[in-house]
């Protein structure tokens, strides 16, 4: 590992040594686009195979970045975030919290809503279901 992990409650600290290929991550969200529904945070949206990330092995996809080197996150622009990282240093202390969407889920995987129509669609094959049977029934006597 080329880093170090200090844990307190939900939020956990991880520092990375930038490597050849920079910190070895991409984010996703901020304010001007949310990746998680009522959440400007920033999220790491891929691993990159053989940068500092990987190595360290401990940041994961869908881990929420609170701070970079002290620097809270929230309600930032994701370019103003970028910029944070590119000029960070060569040491970086991340504060994360371990893939925070249990509850909230990214904006791409919400569950699917059903128009009324849909639901009238089901009520009206149940009917017909319970007239059949009632037919088959009267028949039966």
């Amino acid at each position: 590992m080329n880093g170090s992990l200090h844990s307190s409650r939900d939020a956990l600290e991880i520092k990375l040594r930038r490597g050849p290929a920079g910190l070895g991550f991409n984010i996703i969200g901020g304010v001007d686009q949310q990746y998680v529904v009522n959440d400007n945070g920033i999220y790491v949206s891929k691993i990159k195979q053989d940068g500092a990330a990987a190595q360290d092995g401990r940041l994961q996809e869908g881990d929420k970045i609170l701070s970079i080197n002290g620097i809270p996150l929230e309600n930032r622009t994701h370019k103003s975030v970028v910029e944070l990282f590119r000029t960070a240093g060569e040491s970086v202390e991340l504060r994360i919290q371990k893939k925070p969407f249990l509850e909230d889920q990214p904006t791409d995987s919400q569950p699917e809503h059903h128009s009324p129509s849909s639901y009238l669609e089901i009520l009206a094959l149940f009917a017909g279901v319970i007239v059949l049977l009632a037919v088959a029934y009267k028949m039966k006597k």
